[in-house]
């Protein structure tokens, strides 16, 4: 009966299930959910219901800013995969960045 709609402690049991199937919290996937955040802003992946994302370039920009600050702090101080992972990502969504900004300026 712990599972009852009417039971105050079974939101708490489905708050737990979903905790369940993120994923672990570590440096990766920081970096991957930035990453996500940049490919949305630059209209790269579809919203939830499908639509595509409206181009933001500003707020795209500055995630890569907040990638590349902690690129420049954490150096030294991370595993040679992360390190490698937070270089690819970064160069992918600067050529990402250049290759979407230059389509919507030659667009005006």
């Amino acid at each position: 009966m712990a599972n009852s709609p009417t039971d105050p402690g079974s939101e708490h049991d489905d708050d737990l299930s979903e905790e369940e199937s993120l994923p672990a919290l570590d440096f990766t996937t920081f970096v991957l959910s930035l990453s996500t955040t940049v490919l949305g802003s630059l209209g790269e992946i579809p919203e939830p219901n499908g639509k595509k994302h409206r181009v933001d370039l500003p707020v795209a920009r500055q995630t890569i800013d907040l990638l590349t600050l902690l690129q420049v702090k954490t150096r030294g101080n991370l595993t040679g995969e992360e390190e490698r992972l937070l270089n690819q990502v970064l160069l992918d969504l600067r050529m990402r960045f250049v290759e979407v900004a230059g389509r919507l300026d030659k667009g005006r």
